[in-house]
């Protein structure tokens, strides 16, 4: 954002408190850790609890009808609150705001502001239009400018770096094109710029993130003496390997279609990168892969793992799964799970459809009973718990390097940290000489109880 437009700090006393509360997917939680720093630059403090806090941001999820109630039913408390202390300042952000706009203030006559992802870094002057008397609504097409110095991270070694915005895929079932806007690709220097910086600052491990991050740099002009796009994410992905003092690179979230052989290589040969990949597959039938719009057949899914696993045999893959969309038969609903129990993923992130505003699938009349869908859910549930289990066990014995991310909240006795296979894991938090281990840490530690998410084990 220009320096014009941002408040600065010596012009501002301390405003009260804030709370946000984060739904959905983890691009939500970067625009939420950099809310919280642009709050924080006017003057806000963290509030000790939710119904404390004078100015309460909900930012919102709108890819299942359920993550979309949640909201609602939040807003409700905190409009009733109002009633009684005008004072609270009340904003809702994210994809519920930017799918529903006005809309949200007939319904919650309360709310102070309504506004899209996209303006996420337009929090202070969005405000300081609260502030002067005004409700306002900002969900128009906003270009999102570069502004990597106001996030409140949550974690102090595990940070998250925004790569690519929006997404231009016309899933028939997803309404994130809508709500999230078009693609807009950061340039390969602001991303090492930015994560430079986390290093200076102690941060150990990056996730790249984007809406289909496979689809970053399409956006972005020139072209290569080979003849392809000049900007792609294996070439990011080497741009920013060799940044001083971060150990670990993760990205997420894939695309099949554009999953390509030269980012696995680079993934097997650039030892930052993580054997951890996120690759959606929605379903295990070519032709409801084809209703939803997925570009790619089950074929297609099945040589990316392949390729994976041959050069990376030891890679933990991870993916998302819809069950119950309009017209999946029974065969087509067995065929999914014929898929998972083939690949067998260390986890699979499972949804019932749920017809969601201004999208294709919503309207077709060969709409799924709930009934169905429950029963389907369930049994695809039970089979994802028992393939994580069962790829769970090949830890057992053995010693996995794994990056401490703080205590675990549950025992104060043990810290906790990932394997570079993205699998939690729990162990002592003193050595054997009564040194306590310190977050950031890389510790190498000897694996004794495995279950279907998560390991423990002992130092080594």
């Amino acid at each position: 954002m220009a320096e014009t437009d941002r408040m600065t700090a010596t012009t501002l006393s301390t405003r009260g408190s804030y709370w946000i509360t984060t739904f959905g997917c983890q691009m939500n939680k970067a625009d939420s850790e950099r809310m919280a720093g642009i709050l924080e630059s006017m003057g806000y403090r963290e509030a000790p609890a939710e119904l404390e806090a004078d100015l309460v941001l909900y930012n919102t999820c709108t890819i299942r009808d359920n993550a979309e109630q949640k909201v609602y039913s939040y807003l409700g408390r905190q409009a009733q609150r109002k009633r009684t202390n005008p004072h609270l300042t009340l904003v809702v952000a994210g994809c519920v705001a930017q799918q529903e706009g006005e809309s949200l203030l007939r319904r919650v006559p309360e709310l102070d502001l309504v506004m899209g992802p996209q303006h996420a870094n337009r929090l202070d002057v969005l405000l300081a239009q609260v502030e002067q008397g005004q409700q306002v609504v900002a969900t128009g097409e906003h270009h999102i400018l570069e502004d990597i110095t106001t996030a409140r991270r949550d974690s102090t070694i595990c940070g998250w770096v925004n790569v690519i915005y929006g997404c231009n895929e016309r899933c028939t079932y997803c309404v994130v094109p809508s709500v999230r806007g078009q693609e807009q690709s950061r340039l390969p220097e602001a991303i090492k710029l930015e994560m430079e910086g986390l290093a200076a600052r102690g941060f150990k491990e990056i996730t790249l993130l984007g809406q289909n991050i496979d689809a970053y740099g399409r956006d972005l002009p020139g072209i290569t003496a080979e003849g392809r796009r000049a900007h792609t994410l294996t070439d990011l992905l080497h741009h920013v390997h060799d940044v001083a003092g971060i150990e670990r690179i993760r990205f997420a979230t894939s695309h099949p279609r554009y999953f390509t052989e030269r980012l696995i290589d680079a993934c097997a040969d650039l030892p930052k990168l993580c054997e951890h990949f996120h690759v959606p597959f929605q379903s295990g039938d070519d032709d409801v892969l084809k209703a939803m719009a997925r570009g790619y057949t089950v074929d297609r899914y099945r040589r990316i793992v392949e390729r994976i696993r041959e050069r990376m045999p030891d890679a933990a893959i991870s993916a998302d799964v819809i069950v119950a969309f309009p017209g999946e038969t029974d065969a087509q609903y067995r065929r999914t799970l014929d898929l998972i129990e083939e690949i067998g993923f260390d986890a699979v992130n499972t949804a019932a459809y749920s017809p969601r505003p201004n999208t294709p699938a919503a309207v077709w009349p060969n709409q799924l009973s709930e009934a169905v869908k429950v029963e389907r859910l369930q049994e695809l549930n039970a089979l994802v718990e028992r393939t994580a289990r069962e790829r769970s066990a090949r830890y057992a014995g053995r010693r996995e390097q794994i990056l401490v991310e703080g205590t675990n909240p549950k025992n104060p006795e043990q810290m906790m940290g990932r394997t570079r296979t993205n699998r939690l894991t729990f162990f002592p938090a003193q050595r054997s000489d009564g040194r306590t281990i310190a977050p950031g840490e890389l510790v190498t530690v000897q694996i004794e109880d495995v279950r279907a998410f998560s390991l423990s084990g002992k130092l080594a």
